[in-house]
């Protein structure tokens, strides 16, 4: 049994919010991001994608995502309904994408009624950002009625779709029924944020993240099937051993690794079950994700599944040390000596 003795600290004052940071304390760098984005540029390098615009109010972050995905090396054509039109000028996406904009197939301006053809032979992947209820609806349904449902038609390539709408138009049955139909026909979803919409309302239906949407792209263009039909059981993240309701002993593992590979051996063609501690990153794409707590839930899940895996990886920063007792109780401050009994 270990013993841990903690002596209450009479010296330092309890810190204000906003208090400056210690000195010596580490601080964030402003660059960071910038770095990480460098250090991932040129993943999908003369990758060509077609990118589908349509007329939802995040319409405007998919400028960003063709930026993104020209400093990953791809060649970005873009199509705009027109609806889209409505929201931001195709001449804004040709200046971002360095290509002529599509928006209509009986203009002189275009090429020519088969441009849709062109097109879809052209493109590796199709990405549609955001994807509205109405377009869902077109392409579930098989109609062509602007060059965008007639390029989906058309493409035989890999689909990627951000949703992006009101809540209850996205929970509703047609909507629900349409995805449904989709994704049975192979289309790949990047699911919706939660949070405030446009509207006002709160609730699911904002598109994914910029990041989100790149990551999901890389994912689809570079992977490969050498682990396809073998099972990844990984585990990653800290676990948290409760003192007290209010208090837990624990690690500050960011469980970056076990997401990381995890992600990898879903891009290789492995099924992968993660079984992840408390961490504050998003769910990798394709990846089957149980959350524990404790390490004891963790050793549980852990041997619940192990058997069907082909494929044991455990990352995950598991406490050496659980306390003897565990207060009902928030255990009240004392002047004095407080003993943990682990």
């Amino acid at each position: 049994m270990a013993i841990l003795r903690l002596h209450r600290r009479r010296d330092v004052p309890p810190r204000s919010q906003g208090a400056a940071p210690r000195v010596g304390q580490p601080q964030a760098d402003p660059d960071e991001r910038s770095r990480t984005v460098a250090e991932n540029d040129g993943r999908i390098e003369g990758k060509r994608i077609v990118l589908g615009v349509t007329g939802g109010i995040a319409a405007y972050k998919s400028l960003d995502v063709v930026g993104r995905l020209r400093d990953e090396g791809a060649d970005v054509r873009v199509v705009m309904t027109r609806a889209a039109t409505s929201l931001i000028a195709p001449l804004t996406f040709q200046a971002r994408s360095g290509n002529p904009v599509f928006t209509d197939m009986w203009t002189p301006a275009q090429a020519a009624p088969i441009e849709h053809i062109e097109y879809a032979r052209w493109a590796d992947l199709l990405l549609v950002a955001p994807l509205t209820a109405n377009t869902m609806a077109r392409f579930a349904h098989g109609l062509a009625e602007d060059p965008l449902s007639t390029l989906y038609l058309a493409f035989d390539g890999p689909v990627l779709v951000a949703p992006a709408m009101n809540t209850v138009m996205y929970e509703h049955a047609a909507t629900v029924a349409n995805m449904k139909a989709l994704s049975e026909r192979g289309v790949e979803f990047i699911e919706p944020q939660s949070g405030k919409l446009a509207c006002g309302e709160i609730g699911a239906g904002k598109m994914a993240a910029v990041e989100s949407i790149v990551e999901a792209v890389v994912a689809i263009l570079t992977r490969t099937r050498e682990l396809e039909g073998c099972h990844a059981l990984i585990t990653a993240g800290p676990t948290r051993e409760r003192l007290d309701p209010a208090r837990f002993i624990s690690n500050p593992s960011s469980g970056k690794m076990g997401y990381a590979l995890a992600a990898e051996a879903a891009r290789r063609g492995a099924a992968v079950t993660l079984v992840s501690g408390p961490v504050t990153l998003s769910p990798p794409r394709g990846v089957q994700v149980v959350p524990v707590v404790s390490a004891q839930e963790m050793f549980e899940a852990v041997c619940e599944r192990q058997d069907q895996a082909d494929m044991l990886i455990f990352c995950a920063a598991v406490a050496d040390f659980a306390p003897a007792e565990v207060s009902r109780e928030k255990v009240k401050k004392t002047g004095g000596e407080t003993v943990l009994r682990l």
